[in-house]
């Protein structure tokens, strides 16, 4: 990892602390040439492979989104695994700030580089609690089709 720092606790938060701002769009760049070639990438909605195409993908959130902030509440590191749980709030042009409260499982390779990156949050549960009176109709239906 040429001129890099490695990834631990402390640099990921650092790193996807500059990632998201206080201010403006999302700005991925610093990290993306911590991704291994071949990342594997996969969330709630979809599955990426390659660093391309997820440079494409980060793009395409950055031009959807007129701000983007994260707050990284809990971190932890076991060898080549680190967790962490985060609220991101996206901000749109026409509809009000929507917090989603998710965590992200890193894989890091042998030489360094994010291998894999899983993102789980409920991404229609957060953004319909936003939204008089269908918030309390999600929520009754899926307790009853789920419990």
């Amino acid at each position: 990892m040429n001129n890099m720092k490695m990834l631990d606790m402390a640099t990921v938060k650092e790193l996807w602390s500059k990632t998201y701002n206080t201010e403006g769009k999302p700005d991925w760049s610093h990290i993306f040439r911590y991704y291994h070639k071949d990342i594997v990438f996969q969330d709630t909605i979809q599955r990426i492979e390659g660093i391309d195409n997820f440079i494409e993908m980060c793009n395409r959130l950055t031009q959807r989104t007129q701000q983007l902030n994260m707050e990284i509440v809990s971190i932890a590191q076991n060898e080549n695994i680190i967790i962490f749980d985060w609220v991101m709030t996206m901000i749109f042009k026409k509809y009000p700030n929507t917090p989603i409260y998710g965590s992200t499982k890193l894989t890091l390779s042998n030489d360094g580089y994010i291998l894999e990156q899983r993102d789980y949050y409920d991404l229609w549960g957060d953004i319909f609690n936003n939204i008089p009176r269908f918030n309390k109709m999600y929520r009754k239906f899926l307790i009853k089709k789920f419990g």
